[in-house]
């Protein structure tokens, strides 16, 4: 207790790590306000309603979560930080596929900004996009189980001011995630998709309560669900900090009269994608379904192309643990690149025992990578999949649990990991403590 009181109060100590907190503490108070301010010309207080009892488990559903609520309440964050994370989404992909866009990541800080930029457009565009398909979803909604007008007066008008509304709150979101990104602590995008995630929580801890008291809710049923969900957690929180330690040694250096040979290790992290995986892959699967059902009140067949994709069914499922597993592969292409690392290695004076230097080492790792990404992928895309069945199941209303799991277990993790690098840079002790990292040494796996 002690040794954990004397790293909290480091964290005040350490201007540069303060001032980043503060920071972030700010924005994200800024983006709470932004969530519950309605757009013009919506009856949010029906649309709220409307949302409870016909949209809990359907696409826009989730996409409320993300957006921290404020789609339920047709707020101006209404559209969330998602459409900034599809438009990263397809500017890494022509950055790994088109050559002028390769060009331009490896310019360094000049081709990055050119691609910033980029992005920056691209977002506008999407979130565009989005935002006239939830317009036209908001003007042909049917009335509220309590007979109010969710669009009193729609009309151009109100499609004017409600797309530009969402589209500005879109671009801000997009400004609040670079700050934090650059003066905060954390990445921008998720930490802003980790408040919103947390948003509801607190509702459905109390309705699972209401629905335990009332009866609804069996005794056994909701223990083991409370069981499976820890379960859940705690088997994240160690497969996210599993690492695969690859040994290395340096060359023999005279120390006195006796050469010495150093060694050492090189980490290699099972999810080196983190969270981007979970991000991106519910980014793909939330756009066609926000166009689709916006588009649904007047052609059926689009109406039913959504519905093939609403969470829980077979394609949903399906198309999800593909991009999961998709984007963990790409995402850690982008991030790691063993041929980079191999000639560090090679510069510092460092090899692995049995491997040539150069290219030969850089294979190696790539082999290695490619063999722990996969049962790590897998394993994500089962704990994003199978607790929404569960309690869906079980009548918990705990929705879409394993992906929100993964997005708030992740993203903390990551924010404990760089305050611990500020804590270990100026001296103090570790938030994390000396805790050991699992290692995979089997032969099987690398």
């Amino acid at each position: 207790m002690e040794r954990l009181w004397r790293s909290l109060s480091g964290l005040w100590e350490i201007k540069e790590l303060r001032d980043r907190i503060l920071f972030t503490l700010i924005i994200l108070f800024f983006y709470r306000v932004g969530t519950h301010i309605p757009v013009p010309g919506v009856n949010s207080h029906a649309l709220v309603e409307y949302f409870r009892q016909a949209l809990a488990n359907t696409a826009f559903g989730m996409f409320d979560i993300f957006a921290g609520g404020a789609l339920s309440r047709a707020a101006i964050f209404g559209l969330g930080i998602m459409p900034y994370i599809s438009a990263s989404i397809v500017i890494q992909l022509l950055a790994a596929t088109v050559p002028y866009f390769e060009r331009l990541q490896r310019e360094g800080e000049a081709g990055r900004r050119i691609l910033t930029r980029y992005t920056r457009w691209l977002t506008v565009a999407i979130s565009t996009i989005q935002a006239i398909g939830i317009t036209t979803f908001l003007t042909n909604l049917p009335p509220s189980p309590s007979g109010q007008l969710i669009v009193p007066n729609p009309g151009p008008l109100f499609v004017i001011s409600t797309v530009i509304s969402l589209v500005g709150g879109a671009i801000l979101l997009m400004w609040m995630g670079e700050q934090i990104t650059d003066r905060g602590i954390g990445n921008g995008a998720s930490v802003l998709i980790f408040a919103g995630s947390l948003e509801s929580i607190p509702n459905e801890i109390i309705s699972t309560y209401t629905l335990w008291k009332n009866g609804a809710i069996e005794t056994p049923a909701l223990i083991f669900a409370l069981t499976f969900f820890l379960l859940i957690t705690g088997a994240v929180v160690a497969v996210t900090e599993v690492q695969r330690r690859v040994p290395i040694s340096y060359a023999k250096r005279t120390v006195g009269l006796s050469p010495t040979t150093q060694t050492g290790y090189l980490p290699l992290t099972v999810n080196t994608a983190g969270v981007m995986p979970i991000i991106f892959a519910q980014s793909i699967l939330l756009f066609p379904q926000t166009m689709l059902t916006g588009g649904g009140g007047k052609l059926e067949f689009m109406s039913g192309i959504a519905a093939m994709f609403q969470p829980g069914t077979w394609l949903y499922d399906v198309t999800y643990a593909f991009l999961i597993i998709f984007f963990a592969y790409l995402y850690t292409s982008i991030m790691f690149n063993p041929k980079d690392v191999a000639d560090n290695l090679q510069r510092s004076g460092a090899f692995i025992p049995g491997v040539r230097a150069g290219e030969e080492t850089a294979e190696y790792i790539d082999r290695i990578l490619t063999r722990i990404i996969f049962p790590a992928a897998i394993f994500f895309a089962l704990v994003a999949i199978v607790p929404y069945h569960i309690s869906k199941a079980m009548n918990i209303p705990i929705y879409y649990g394993g992906t929100r799991l993964l997005i708030i277990v992740g993203v903390a993790l990551d924010l404990l990991q760089k305050i611990n690098s500020y804590l270990v840079m100026y001296r103090y002790d570790s938030l994390l403590g000396k805790a050991k990292v699992r290692s995979w040494r089997t032969t099987g796996i690398g």
